[in-house]
């Protein structure tokens, strides 16, 4: 039986995950068909909830059940709670990522505790990254680590997953989020945002972890609002696309057309954006010229031409890292799991029927 102190953990929970929802007390009671005291009795502790309103409360509010009954990393119940005379879409947003990151840590958790995974070493930046030419050099080592040299990243959630750090991709709208807890990095990146805008994200995220900041110890919503995550930018540009790769593009006589920018982009699938701003940085056009370039975005067409229409799948169809994905299917093969958890686990990457029959089939629900 659960004491006082956990039913109000719960409460807060809720009112929290309410507010993210932008649902009122009156909504949400509606939802659940209950009074619209009764929700606000939940909501400060005073009133137990079954399993089934647990249930329907997942259901509503969009959340999973265990986020309700499992206690959040650390860093995460740190975070500022939510406040109905300040919430705003941003703290919204910040919130379910939040509540993304919290579940992707539990369900790797699952997995180390019935002993199917143990968690890639994390490895730090040889050097302080006090600023941008700092931050820059950083990505270079991780490419010089991991033996990349200058060539376009086939997957960025396996570099990650090389450096200690495991990426989900989740259907939650934002950018990403990324903590560490004891001996797990970990980060989630919106599956909403375009490709390009994806990667960029993913590389923020792994900044994070290589620069070794104040996020090490708290969560990092990926923003660039302040000089600190403008560091992290020019650490994430840099391991995306290298600047002596765009100075390479250029002509002997230091011009670079348009479509040399946009073979790049397509190469390196980096966003437009992305690709003028190291253009800039390597000096191979000015400002005025990249803000007149930005105006033009590549069409998909363009794009993939410039690759001979081959497909891109990082951050898309991989959903979970290669290792982890692993864990899973050896726990569903050897019935740690059921099926329906398996699918859960993967996040999409695959359906029911793709799983491999089992011998206890018959036994799922």
């Amino acid at each position: 039986m659960r004491d006082p102190a956990e039913w109000a953990d719960i409460g807060e929970r809720v009112r929290e995950c309410r507010l993210a929802a932008d649902m009122s007390q009156e909504q949400l009671a509606s939802a659940l068909n209950l009074d619209r005291t009764m929700i606000a009795k939940i909501e400060r502790g005073v009133r137990r909830v079954d399993a089934l309103e647990l249930a329907k409360l997942s259901s509503v509010l969009d959340v999973p059940l265990r986020y309700f009954l499992d206690t959040p990393p650390l860093v995460v119940s740190r975070r500022t709670d939510l406040a109905d005379d300040t919430v705003t879409d941003a703290t919204r947003q910040s919130y379910r990522l939040e509540i993304a990151l919290s579940t992707w840590v539990a369900d790797i958790r699952q997995l180390m505790e019935i002993g199917q995974f143990s968690p890639p070493a994390i490895e730090r930046g040889p050097e302080a990254i006090q600023d941008a030419p700092s931050a820059r050099r950083a990505a270079l080592w991780v490419r010089d680590r991991l033996s990349l040299g200058l060539d376009p990243i086939d997957s960025l959630m396996s570099v990650c997953e090389r450096l200690g750090q495991l990426v989900a991709v989740v259907e939650t709208p934002g950018e990403g989020a990324s903590l560490i807890e004891g001996d797990l990095a970990v980060a989630v990146v919106s599956r909403q945002g375009d490709p390009g805008r994806r990667r960029a994200t993913a590389a923020h995220e792994l900044g994070h972890l290589i620069v070794g900041d104040e996020y090490s110890t708290d969560i990092g919503v990926h923003a660039s609002r302040d000089e600190r995550e403008a560091t992290i930018d020019a650490f994430a540009v840099e391991l995306l696309l290298p600047t002596e790769v765009v100075r390479n593009a250029a002509s002997p006589g230091g011009a670079v057309k348009r479509e040399d920018l946009v073979a790049l982009a397509a190469r390196f699938r980096t966003s437009w954006s992305l690709t003028m701003r190291q253009a800039v940085t390597a000096e191979v056009i000015d400002r005025g010229i990249a803000k007149e370039m930005r105006r033009r975005n590549p069409t998909r067409a363009e794009l993939m031409e410039a690759v001979g229409w081959a497909p891109q799948p990082d951050l898309e169809t991989v959903r979970v890292p290669p290792s982890y994905a692993h864990a899973v299917m050896e726990s569903y093969k050897k019935a740690f799991i059921t099926g329906s958890r398996a699918v859960e686990l993967m996040r999409g990457q695959v359906t029911a029927a793709d799983l491999p029959l089992r011998d206890d089939a018959d036994l799922e629900p």
